[in-house]
């Protein structure tokens, strides 16, 4: 029984998952509680078993998911991520499947910081001419 260790980023949430072949019932449990249950929306649970459904493993594996940073979005998305590149360590010919779809891209946009003199990082404080 070998554990796979990988991580997955996307804006400020960062994922580590932990994957093992599933003995009997295979589970997700991200922070320790059941995905359903910490991605209440039908699209972020769609997001997080797009990987498993590409390469048909839906069952065969156990997922352990520490999730920290970011909102919501970020951190499904992030555990995407996460999870495509351990199925990939474990067979690296789930790469083509998995490349096609996108699922292999890190998201790399940010929030873009506060500069000085401005209201936020893009938006100045009003301009009076007299």
């Amino acid at each position: 029984m070998e554990v796979t260790n990988t991580k997955g980023r996307r804006k400020t949430a960062i994922a580590r998952v932990y994957l093992i072949e599933a003995e009997g019932e295979s589970k997700i449990t991200v922070n320790k509680r059941d995905y359903k249950d910490y991605f209440p929306t039908p699209l972020l649970q769609y997001n997080i078993m797009q990987p498993l459904n590409v390469t048909n493993n839906v069952g065969k594996y156990s997922i352990t998911a520490l999730i920290d940073g970011g909102g919501i979005t970020g951190q499904a998305e992030a555990l995407r991520l996460a999870m495509a590149r351990a199925l990939i360590e474990k067979d690296p010919s789930y790469r083509p499947a998995l490349k096609v779809i996108g699922l292999l891209r890190r998201d790399p946009r940010m929030v873009e910081r506060k500069k000085y003199g401005q209201k936020k990082a893009r938006k100045r404080f009003q301009f009076s001419k007299r």
